[in-house]
């Protein structure tokens, strides 16, 4: 048995994607043999978070007790050093394989109620591929007898084909950021970027740049879509696009990961809402009993 589960293979074209049983988890994606995500292979656990789906919450949530609909949740600790929970509780979990085409594969989960987030939901989670890359969906369903609170998130890591990520340009289409604490934690603000270090805007070099910071305020196309983009120095391009039910983008450059990641590749997080926030209530979805919400993101290499 691999450490994560059932190896879900799909393809399109040139494409090739292969999505794990544990947690959901994007494993590898690649266009004509070319990585499109910096994956990880069938004999390792994913480490930094590597393609894994992110829900109740996606990064870290303070490990105080919150409450909401009379329910108290106390997450347990992920982080020592920040005493947080990080990155939800489902993606070292089983989910059930829904169903699988050439191009499409469908992976569930019902999530039940425990101490860290005592409420029930499934979660469906949908990857496609076509003309337009590869198309992630998830479906969120409130399973309980109260309103449900969430916030769900994604870390995919864009892909570059040299060792590491310098000379690469990045080009993030946020007009503000959300400062946070020694914890990692909102101080409660959202700072605009222009002009400064994190203003990412235009795109420049990530030479000398270190990122771990939650952007939000997007700019969008006529479609809704917020697009992300890192061309390697070799001029080989990587989109990634949000929907309007993605208002931030938590964007890593890796700096601290060890096991030979280093810089070796930019996670550009799709998220709902911010850190904390089934505790600050910032831009929690909020499901009465029976209703669903869906979001989707996607990303290519660009033609």
């Amino acid at each position: 048995m691999l450490p994560s589960g059932e190896q879900i293979a799909i393809a399109h074209g040139d494409q090739r994607a292969v999505v794990t049983e544990v947690g959901a988890t994007l494993r590898t994606y690649v266009q004509g043999g070319v990585p499109v995500i910096e994956g990880f292979s069938g004999d390792e656990v994913p480490l930094g978070g590597h393609g894994q789906v992110l829900f109740p919450w996606p990064n870290r949530l303070g490990v105080e007790p919150w409450s909401f609909a009379d329910r108290v949740g106390q997450p347990a600790v992920d982080e020592l050093s920040e005493a947080a929970g990080v990155h939800g509780l489902v993606r070292w979990r089983p989910f059930r394989v829904e169903s699988v085409n050439q191009n499409r594969c469908v992976l569930s989960l019902l999530l039940h109620p425990s101490p860290a987030y005592p409420f029930a939901a499934s979660i469906d989670v949908a990857y496609h591929l076509g003309a337009l890359g590869l198309t992630v969906t998830t479906t969120v369903t409130n399973r309980d007898e109260v309103p449900l609170p969430f916030g769900l998130g994604f870390h995919p890591y864009l892909a570059v084909t040299s060792a590491t990520i310098e000379g690469a340009t990045l080009a993030i289409p946020a007009r503000g950021f959300v400062p946070v604490n020694e914890r990692h934690l909102p101080t409660g603000e959202i700072l605009p970027v222009a002009g400064g270090e994190l203003d990412f805007t235009s795109a420049k070099s990530v030479n000398g740049h270190e990122l771990d910071v939650t952007y939000t305020d997007l700019a969008r196309d006529d479609y809704g879509l917020a697009t992300t983009t890192l061309v390697d120095r070799s001029g080989q391009a990587v989109d990634l696009s949000v929907d309007r039910n993605f208002p931030y983008l938590q964007v890593y450059t890796g700096d601290h990961l060890g096991h030979g990641r280093r810089r070796t590749a930019v996670a550009v997080e799709p998220m709902t809402c911010p850190p904390d926030a089934l505790r600050s209530g910032k831009d929690l979805v909020v499901l009465e009993p029976g209703q669903h919400w869906a979001g989707s993101w996607r990303v290519r290499r660009r033609p």
